[in-house]
Formats: C-alpha cells, sequence, structure tokens
C-alpha cells in the first residue's frame, strides 16, 4: 500500500478554501492513491525528477458537488509514496 501525503499548499487549501463535498471528493482521491497510484484516468504530466512521476487527477463539479477541482500529485515507487503538491479548485 502506498502512503499518500499533503504538501503545506495542498493541505492549506483542503482546509481552508474548500467546501465540505469539495473536501470529500479530494480526500477520496487521495485515499484511492494509497491503492492505485498510477490509475487509468490520471493524466501525466512533465517531472524534471527521473525518480518521480507527476500526474493530475480532474474532478469535475458533479463530482465535488461544488468547484471543479484538480489534484496535482507526484508519485515516486522508489519511496512508494505520493505527494499532494497542488489542489487547484475552479471558479
Amino acid at each position: 500500500m502506498t502512503a499518500a501525503f499533503f504538501s503545506d499548499a495542498a493541505e492549506k487549501i483542503l482546509r481552508g478554501d474548500l467546501s465540505v463535498s469539495e473536501r470529500t471528493a479530494v480526500m477520496s482521491v487521495a485515499f484511492s492513491l494509497e491503492d492505485d497510484p498510477t490509475p487509468d484516468h490520471a493524466r501525466s504530466l512533465p517531472d524534471a525528477d527521473p525518480a518521480s512521476e507527476t500526474y493530475v487527477i480532474e474532478l469535475l463539479p458533479e463530482r465535488t458537488g461544488g468547484r471543479g477541482i484538480s489534484v496535482v500529485y507526484r508519485h515516486s515507487q522508489d519511496l512508494d509514496a505520493v505527494l499532494i503538491l497542488w489542489i487547484i479548485a475552479g471558479p
């Protein structure tokens, strides 16, 4: 099982800027990444570090009960860990 962590910036947004339904949707992504850190619906992003891969999972407003949200994270196979870097909420 992969460990999932939030960066300080993502933690701040999670705790302060999201509604309860948006927070629940983001937490469900974090929990699912612990089981499968590279799901089919994750889109790969360019990454300068050869020891990790960066992805984004986009949550539609229908799933969040609010705004569209992008969850950007980095997966390290060596560490068997995921770091959620940013949570980007739409207007």
